[in-house]
């Protein structure tokens, strides 16, 4: 088959090294726009892209894709059999949805029709969900919306949204790959979604990691599993981001106002959350390299009483 494939996160990246492992042709990968990351501000490619150089596939990454001749006219000229999408980024419009004879299809990371939208795998973690998984679906001009081919589940237990990630992207990829030939002869089964079950997950953005000491213990824990390793959970500590990298809900109560430092020693730092606890593990300063709370607590004195968060 002729594809062209559309992404640009380590997610799509892995899935374009199955697929091109699989002997299939791809013509183009298709990413976003090189941004500039860091302090230097330097322009750095997209995983997508990377993947693609380094097995010689031409890489195209037009800044908009809807109303773009120029663009539609490259890959009009290639003439795909079938256009596989995964975490590109943007809505794909009609012309390019209708253009190849096999359709367009995506590999996104969840169990449709839950979890539709731009962060599957961080809204399952946050929200509790125990599984979640991969779901390849013919495309349409709604979000997310489009006939199911097939679903790969996997439990989430206590995996941050990095490892949950990656062993998505594993699974997504075989799972295109053991599809293709369904997909190719026009026979791959294809499953309405029930929407009245359909749920979104937004983008994160980068307050979404503020962390608040109103919610139950659980909820944060999710958070910052979810938002490991961007934009990462956080709160303040005498005015200063705190980054937290790993805790643990406790079952006591506390009648102390919500994120007041409890106590804090070699088991880690505790906090009051929710009228509970949080144990505090893993922290972070501005500047400084992530380390135990134990590690934490050799070099820095923390005041019991005072109030995270402000």
């Amino acid at each position: 088959m002729k594809i062209i494939f559309m992404g640009t996160p380590e997610f799509a990246a892995v899935i374009l090294s199955h697929l091109a492992d699989s002997g299939h042709e791809i013509g183009y990968a298709v990413s976003q726009p090189d941004k500039a990351k860091n302090r230097g501000k330097k322009l750095l490619p997209t995983p997508v892209k990377e993947e693609a150089e380094k097995r010689g596939i031409p890489v195209l990454q037009p800044e908009r894709i809807k109303g773009n001749e120029e663009f539609f006219k490259i890959i009009s000229h290639y003439a795909p059999d079938l256009i596989v999408v995964a975490a590109y980024g943007k809505i794909l419009p009609k012309e390019i949805l209708e253009l190849p004879p096999c359709g367009c299809v995506n590999v996104h990371g969840s169990l449709l029709p839950r979890h539709r939208g731009a962060a599957p795998v961080q809204r399952a973690i946050m929200e509790g969900d125990e599984t979640t998984g991969i779901t390849l679906m013919y495309m349409e001009e709604g979000l997310d919306t489009g006939d199911m081919i097939a679903k790969k589940e996997t439990s989430i237990g206590r995996k941050t949204s990095q490892e949950l990630l990656s062993e998505l992207a594993k699974m997504g990829g075989e799972l295109l790959v053991s599809c293709i030939a369904e997909i190719a002869a026009g026979t791959a089964r294809r499953e309405k979604q029930d929407d009245s079950l359909a749920t979104y997950a937004p983008m994160i953005f980068k307050e979404d990691g503020k962390i608040d000491f109103d919610r139950s213990p659980e909820e944060i824990e999710r958070l910052i599993r979810a938002v490991s390793p961007w934009p990462g959970a956080y709160t303040l500590l005498r005015g200063e981001i705190l980054k937290i990298w790993a805790a643990e809900p406790l079952s006591a109560t506390t009648y102390a106002p919500n994120g007041t430092i409890l106590a804090a020693g070699k088991n880690g730092i505790d906090v009051a959350a929710g009228s509970r606890i949080l144990r505090v593990l893993e922290v972070q300063m501005p500047g400084k390299r992530r380390m135990s709370a134990d590690d934490y607590l050799r070099g820095n004195k923390l005041e019991i009483g005072k109030r995270l968060g402000e």
